[in-house]
């Protein structure tokens, strides 16, 4: 093995704990910003100015930001998809339902990304299945026990099921589309059409006439605040960067691992007890994840290996 195939591996696992992390302690983030933000009209401003901060540094560094049209295009695709629609049901859905049952919910798009797949005929073995519904078990014995103590709201959770299916389809479609080359072109322009479209969606339900920044809480504007910096900027880039160089399997189990993070940050922030039954749904997940890895690693080392065997023939 290279060097530049070390630094790359490197690059990937760094770009993916970011992903981790960050995306793991938005749950807490949301939930806060939400208990006196306007829940779109926020959002939509969170990516409107990640997307602007990060225009202005390309621009600074002297990065080509022209694109064609079908690049824009496919980038505003991507970005109404994961952003307005995704991110806005899950704001919206966030007041009403506990982030534990959200996390859960969430935590399917690996298994929608599988039936979007099969569904476009494309070949998945029964073993990648397993290991996202092992993934799922994972995560329901982590969540369900804490999260589900009452009725869950109908509402919301048909909000966050649709957040499910349509932040998997971007993700599904995003290596499929013409984007722009440059990852941070596309991640900026991503942002600002999901931050466009969340601003008019807020605009149309009369968040601005309601509008009392009197009642905005100090930590819901430090959540807001890290949204837009980590949240944003940070790991969306990181997981847009991921989408173009590695496999959408290996990506999406971030789905798995944001529930943990979630149970960490609440036994250190919260004082939340991390019970036996909490540290059996972790080992599941982290089985799960490393299995899903380790099929990937194969596959690509059988499609690697694959010419050479049949020139040897």
């Amino acid at each position: 093995m290279t060097w530049s195939r070390r630094a790359s591996g490197l690059n990937v696992w760094l770009a993916l704990g970011t992903v981790y992390v960050v995306w793991g302690s938005t749950y807490l983030a949301i939930a806060i910003a939400v208990q006196t933000l306007p829940p779109l009209l926020y959002a939509g401003l969170r990516f409107m100015l990640a997307g602007l901060l990060l225009t202005a540094w390309l621009a600074f560094r002297g990065v080509e930001l022209r694109v064609s049209r079908r690049e824009l295009g496919g980038a505003a695709v991507v970005g109404i998809l994961m952003l307005c629609v995704a991110n806005g049901l899950v704001v919206l859905a966030e007041r009403t339902v506990p982030s534990g049952v959200a996390a859960l919910i969430v935590a399917s798009i690996p298994l929608c990304i599988v039936i979007y797949r099969m569904v476009a005929g494309e070949r998945v073995g029964p073993d990648l299945l397993a290991g996202v519904l092992l993934g799922l078990g994972g995560v329901a014995i982590l969540v369900v026990p804490g999260g589900l103590s009452g009725a869950i709201d109908p509402i919301g959770a048909l909000m966050l099921f649709g957040a499910t299916l349509s932040w998997a389809l971007g993700t599904f479609l995003s290596p499929r589309l013409e984007t722009p080359r440059n990852v941070l072109v596309s991640t900026a322009y991503q942002m600002l059409a999901g931050g466009v479209v969340l601003i008019v969606v807020a605009l149309a339900r009369g968040e601005l006439a309601h509008l009392d920044p009197a009642t905005f809480s100090l930590r819901s504007l430090i959540a807001f605040g890290y949204l837009v910096v980590f949240g944003s900027l940070v790991a969306f880039s990181a997981y847009t960067w991921l989408l173009q160089n590695a496999s959408v399997s290996l990506v999406s189990t971030y789905a798995f691992v944001n529930p943990v993070v979630a149970v960490v940050l609440g036994a250190l922030i919260l004082a939340e007890p991390i019970t036996p039954t909490i540290l059996l749904g972790a080992a599941v997940i982290v089985v799960a994840v490393a299995f899903i890895v380790f099929r990937q690693n194969a596959a690509r080392r059988a499609e690697r290996l694959a010419p050479a065997a049949e020139a040897a023939d």
